[in-house]
């Protein structure tokens, strides 16, 4: 029987790898060709623009993924069942079940690999990838957040017009308000480097410091340098110029646990999270759909069919994903529910078409 899995996986591991390597490429040309626009930048060219594509791959295997393991295993195990050879193996005593076992042994393995590398290549291979095309484009430096990046921290507001890609902060302004929510202080400064010694901090550089006060004088104090203290640290400032879903778990939890801190909305961070959770469900309930859909079959249905209703499935998942977490946002629904809800549907369906074959 183990030679008959080894059998069934090396068809099916195949059959993914051929069709996660068709989308990936296809997306990757897309693209490229939306980047063509963008070469001549100022020292944007052709090569800048290959390695940005490139840098990308890790984010797109890990997206495709759940739609290449149902397309690869509806192909996979549809070659097997096309050649006669599903049918020679039920009739050899290998039960339906032991087959979707087989299958989801390599699905769970791939599963693991593709979790890893979401989880930790893709979100700094993609970061790395737009700094150095912003950097590129703009000739110097600095990573730049169309108008600034705006945050809170406590009673203070943040706006950061420039990120360097070494983590150093440029044209840093504090807001510092009151109880009344009036402006308290107003602190200026050129630059601002994170220092990570006995007490991590924030050193700001060539700095003005304006008191207001309530009898509508003021006081202006300038100073080389001086020590910012501050929940935001490099690592949370590289969170906020990132999507939601562009960012691994670790960064989700640790951002929520700030946004909550300052009583922000965290409603589709939350969400995000969730749903990075839930990808190893999904992904095997891809799995699971692919086997009733052959085994219902077997060989009276052409491969185009087969993979027709693979990518329609696939679609309809993507569909049902985003309208649930959308709904989820705009009627405050819980986010855990929200990710679940699509691939527990799809599940449901799943074992409604395997209980008419067994």
């Amino acid at each position: 029987m183990n030679l008959l899995d080894r059998y069934i996986a090396r068809s099916v591991a195949l059959s993914l790898g051929l069709v996660l390597l068709v989308l990936v490429a296809l997306f990757l040309l897309f693209t490229f060709i939306d980047e063509v626009d963008q070469i001549g930048k100022g020292r944007y060219g052709t090569l800048e623009a290959l390695l940005f594509v490139c840098l990308l791959i890790p984010r797109r295997i890990y997206e495709f993924f759940p739609m290449a393991a149902l397309l690869g295993t509806l192909i996979g195990l549809g070659i097997l069942a096309n050649h006669g050879e599903l049918t020679v193996m039920r009739a050899a005593g290998l039960s339906i079940l032991r087959i979707f076992w087989a299958v989801m042994k390599l699905g769970i393995l791939l599963m693991i690999v593709v979790v890893v590398l979401g989880e930790s290549i893709a979100p700094r291979s993609e970061q790395y990838a737009r700094n150095m095309r912003t950097a590129a484009q703009s000739e110097q430096a600095a990573l730049h957040t169309g108008g600034g990046l705006w945050a809170r921290d406590g009673d203070h507001f943040i706006h950061i017009r420039g990120i360097q890609p070494g983590g150093q902060l440029q044209g840093l302004s504090l807001y510092e308000l009151d109880d009344q929510h009036r402006l308290q202080a107003l602190t200026t400064a050129d630059a601002a480097q994170y220092y990570q010694g006995d007490q991590q901090e924030w050193v700001l550089e060539n700095l003005a410091r304006t008191q207001l006060y309530q009898d509508g004088s003021s006081r202006v104090e300038q100073m080389t340098w001086d020590n910012w203290d501050s929940l935001l640290n490099p690592h949370l400032i590289r969170v906020l110029i990132l999507e939601p879903a562009r960012l691994s778990v670790t960064e989700l939890s640790q951002y929520i646990a700030y946004l909550r801190t300052n009583n922000l909305a965290a409603a589709s961070y939350e969400l995000a999270f969730w749903q990075r959770l839930v990808y190893p469900l999904a992904t095997a309930v891809m799995i699971f759909l692919a086997v009733p859909f052959v085994f219902g079959s077997i060989r009276s249905v052409s491969m185009g069919r087969r993979v027709l209703t693979g990518a329609l499935l696939g679609i309809s998942f993507y569909a049902l994903n985003q309208a649930t977490g959308q709904v989820a946002l705009l009627y405050d629904f819980s986010p855990i529910l929200s990710a679940l809800l699509p691939p527990l549907i799809l599940l449901g369906f799943g074992l409604i078409l395997t209980a008419r074959i067994i």
